[in-house]
């Protein structure tokens, strides 16, 4: 089960909220990338968190209900296509992480990063490699921001049936290539992620 003994570290008379903040969407060929941001309370226990990835879509949407609901503070912000082509995928997440720490309502005094690099937050981070299956906050960080980016995979799917978006949430799957050689890129594909159209 996590717990909060790696967070609670960094408590002090000036760090009192702590972040967790992850992204979702650097791997798809298509659509924007997503990060939340999310403060849960001090030792709050959510039965069965983990990494969102690691949890069925049931459990994800269960679980997305429950964290919003219980949550300090929470924010989800995105990065677009066009951002993503313009600065790379790993600047645009941390575009959309810096966005969802600044759309706290309830600012945090540290923010704790899944991964191993952070850069352009103006509270002190700390990185977590592997953050959302160990730190609480990273997890549910986690949840908010996959259970959003599939949601709004599944819109995309109404607008563009052909690619079939709704079943693969945009990753490079076979069924998606091949609908892609066959239509053709669609305005919400990232052009620098379709380099296998020139094979």
């Amino acid at each position: 089960m996590l717990d909060y003994s790696f967070e609670n570290q960094f408590k002090s008379t000036s760090i009192n909220l702590i972040c967790g903040v992850d992204e979702a969407g650097r791997g798809p060929l298509m659509g924007p990338v997503v990060a939340a941001a999310c403060i849960l309370p001090e030792g709050f226990v959510i039965e069965g968190l983990n990494d969102s990835k690691k949890l069925t879509e049931k459990k994800r949407e269960e679980l997305f209900d429950l964290i919003i609901k219980n949550a300090i503070s929470y924010s989800v912000a995105l990065a677009t296509v066009e951002e993503i082509e313009e600065y790379n995928i790993r600047n645009a997440s941390m575009l959309a992480m810096n966005r969802a720490v600044e759309g706290l309502n309830v600012p945090a005094d540290m923010a704790l990063i899944d991964g191993n690099y952070s850069n352009g937050f103006k509270i002190p981070t700390k990185t977590v490699v592997k953050g959302d299956a160990t730190v609480p906050s990273i997890a549910a960080a986690s949840i908010l921001a996959k259970v959003t980016r599939d949601r709004m995979c599944d819109e995309y799917d109404k607008e563009y049936p052909e690619y079939g978006f709704a079943k693969h949430k945009g990753y490079g799957t076979k069924a998606h290539m091949d609908a892609i050689r066959k239509f053709g890129p669609c305005p919400i594909h990232r052009p620098s992620f379709l380099k296998f159209l020139d094979k």
